[in-house]
């Protein structure tokens, strides 16, 4: 039932991230800084389209985690970039080649292939107090580096930068979305009462914010393969490191996950290289767009 669930959000989170890039490249990179960015793009019908596929998408992943275990949900998420790009050049007249295509199908299947290769196993319901202290501030850490980083890059870069800082906090925010999921069966007032729900919704909005930067550029392909790759690869430093997931390192296991590590790092660097263009207007569609002009 995890894999089926995490598929679905997959599916939901390809189609929200294609909508919400529709809305956001028309913004500039001053506005996409500034503390209103979120509430403009929320007058767009569009853009609201996209956070309600989101928000579909979210509740399938957390009956995924509900279900199975940080590490096999996760990884799972990185097909919504296979679900995106054909998504963006049907819905966002984008050129989408069959290299990109094949490096995003290659970047899924070395996630999937270090998925099956590690053989995870074990768990705990959360993670110690100290283990969530490392873990914020690690990723506070790297995430900031990020971001100042993507100043001044071009849009390509900059797509992937902001979207490698989305990623790993959207890693983050699975991992509280388990431990908050987890408080259920104790009641809703529970849940109300406990730090992990204030801290998805913090982690939950700036992650989003990130992710919306990211799509400003313009870029899909950097900007969908640097969040969908990096928040399974931090899911899975998370649920080991700080879950108690274990990954098994036989031998013959741990050159299999690191030959497809290699293959997601070359997919993603490539996808990152390069730049979508949306497609031309036909000649037809010209004529009313000057006529709307003021």
């Amino acid at each position: 039932m995890d894999i089926v669930f995490a598929l679905a959000a997959a599916l939901f989170y390809a189609l929200g991230t294609v909508l919400q890039q529709q809305v956001a490249s028309r913004s500039s990179e001053e506005e996409a800084r500034s503390a209103g960015f979120l509430v403009r793009l929320a007058r767009q019908p569009r853009w609201l389209a996209g956070v309600a596929s989101d928000a579909v998408g979210f509740v399938a992943q957390a009956v995924a985690l509900a279900a199975g275990r940080l590490v096999v949900v996760q990884p799972l998420m990185a097909t919504s970039m296979v679900f995106a790009l054909p998504l963006g050049a049907k819905l966002g007249r984008r050129r989408v080649g069959r290299h990109q295509l094949a490096a995003a199908i290659a970047v899924t299947a070395g996630l999937a292939v270090f998925l099956v290769a590690a053989d995870p196993s074990g768990g705990r319901d959360d993670a110690t107090t100290a283990a969530w202290i490392v873990s914020f501030a690690v990723i506070a850490g790297v995430s900031g580096a990020l971001m100042l980083a993507a100043r001044g890059r071009a849009p390509a870069m900059r797509a992937a930068l902001l979207g490698s800082a989305a990623g790993i906090m959207f890693g983050l925010a699975a991992a509280l979305t388990k431990a908050t999921v987890e408080l259920l069966d104790e009641g809703v007032l529970t849940v109300l009462g406990d730090w992990h729900l204030y801290a998805l919704i913090a982690v939950g909005y700036l992650s989003m914010s990130l992710s919306q930067r990211s799509l400003q550029s313009g870029a899909l392909a950097p900007a969908s393969a640097t969040q969908m790759s990096l928040d399974p690869i931090s899911s899975v430093l998370l649920g080991t490191l700080a879950f108690d997931e274990t990954i098994h390192d036989t031998a013959a296991g741990a050159a299999a996950a690191l030959a497809a590590l290699v293959v997601v790092i070359a997919g993603l660097v490539y996808l990152a290289a390069s730049e979508q263009r949306p497609a031309e207007a036909p000649p037809a569609e010209r004529p009313p767009e000057r006529a709307h002009r003021p």
